[in-house]
């Protein structure tokens, strides 16, 4: 952050001639780091309300570390997705405040510890195979300080066992389902409850499942008030908007 803008910022608030709503509007479009290989974002805390995410995907284990090198300057938690092993070793270099949720493929710098919100929220399967997608998304609302409850291999296959959780599914503020296959058990509960249904498919299935798209159509097509959907294996995005539904 460039000191003599931030002075000259405060001066304008302290004067009477800028607004602390048009400050904070100023400080939103404060620039970013560019390091030539990624221009970090420093300040999507201030307009998103959490830090930006890694996603290690496509990028090498050097600019992992350097990108979570220049977050810690700034921010206290920082979350890598889709992360294997050797990224937590080497992010393990930087920091000992790192853990690695190796289902959920997650590593996160956790720097402090943040309020958890009394608010519950739902992560369902419909089989064993779902639960990496899963994982993703409970870790997120985690890590961003929220409860979370999991109710895993609960398919329309044997729907007798979402029936024997139906305590769990009333009790929270917001459900993520995550299905592959046909897609179905998202409807089902959307159809259960009277909270928001967060619908992610997955790419789990056989050929006529087509990497997931099944699923999706099923899932976008749902005859359930109150379903929404994210794209194939986004349980990272399922988890954020949970999160972020949880704080309203």
């Amino acid at each position: 952050m460039n000191s003599e803008y931030l002075r000259k910022l405060l001066e304008s608030v302290k004067d009477g001639n800028t607004t602390v709503d048009e400050a904070m509007l100023e400080l939103k479009k404060l620039p970013f780091e560019d390091l030539g290989f990624v221009k970090v974002d420093h300040h999507r805390n201030i307009r998103n309300g959490y830090p930006e995410v890694i996603y290690c995907e496509g990028k090498t284990v050097e600019q992992i570390k350097k990108i979570v090198e220049k977050l810690m300057e700034r921010n206290n938690n920082i979350m890598a997705t889709r992360a294997d092993a050797k990224v937590y070793e080497a992010i393990k270099e930087i920091t000992s405040d790192v853990v690695y949720h190796e289902a959920a493929r997650i590593v996160v710098v956790k720097k402090r510890e943040i309020p958890v919100s009394d608010k519950i929220v739902a992560v369902l399967t419909a089989g064993t195979s779902d639960i990496p997608v899963a994982e993703e998304a409970a870790v997120t609302c985690e890590t961003m300080g929220n409860r979370v409850e999991r109710v895993y291999d609960v398919g329309v296959a044997g729907i007798h066992r979402l029936f024997a959780k139906a305590d769990v599914l009333l009790n929270a503020n917001v459900l993520i389902v995550v299905a592959g296959m046909e897609g179905a058990l998202a409807s089902v509960v959307g159809g259960l409850v009277d909270k928001p249904v967060i619908a992610v498919p997955t790419s789990v299935g056989y050929g006529a499942n087509f990497g997931g798209l099944s699923a999706l159509l099923s899932m976008l097509n749902s005859c359930a008030a109150g379903v929404g959907v994210v794209n194939i294996d986004n349980g990272f995005g399922a988890g954020f908007l949970a999160a972020m539904i949880n704080k309203l």
